[in-house]
């Protein structure tokens, strides 16, 4: 368990995160990690620190780059979402399928999705409208090109 209140050196930091020293400033430099609290000989890290890094790190395992972290590092800020599991050859995944009309269907993966049952009902409710809209556009479109044609066509 990391301690909320415990202030680190880079060298400590470096240590209990197995990130080297180096590599932590690098971090820093490319916004992956907060600068340290306070300023010059007095600079030190905390818990928050020492979890990035071992964020970063556990995503660096998974296979991700760093700028796909960067990514996740500024997503996970403005919503504190996980990064999405990386899939691997004979990972199972259930999706759910909704027939939204004839030729239209959304693929939700619910564990992913983050959508509760009502949530996925709305969206393929609204989904079935936008295209019953489009048909009906389209059929407008059809018509009104249908009647232009029709009167000019046969005189002459």
């Amino acid at each position: 368990m990391i301690d909320a209140k415990q202030a680190y050196t880079l060298a400590a930091l470096s240590a209990l995160s197995g990130v080297p020293q180096r590599t932590v400033r690098y971090y820093i430099q490319q916004g992956l990690v907060d600068r340290p609290e306070g300023e010059k000989r007095g600079a030190y890290y905390t818990s928050a620190h020492l979890e990035r890094l071992l964020e970063i790190r556990k995503w660096q395992r998974a296979g991700l780059s760093l700028d796909r972290i960067r990514d996740l590092v500024g997503e996970a800020e403005a919503d504190d979402v996980p990064p999405p599991k990386r899939r691997r050859p004979g990972d199972v995944t259930l999706r759910s399928y909704i027939l939204v009309a004839p030729g239209v269907e959304i693929a939700i993966e619910p564990a992913a999705a983050g959508l509760t049952p009502d949530d996925i009902r709305t969206l393929a409710r609204d989904a079935a409208e936008l295209v019953r809209r489009f048909q009906d556009r389209r059929s407008q479109e059809s018509a009104d090109e249908t009647n232009d044609d029709g009167g000019s066509g046969n005189e002459g």
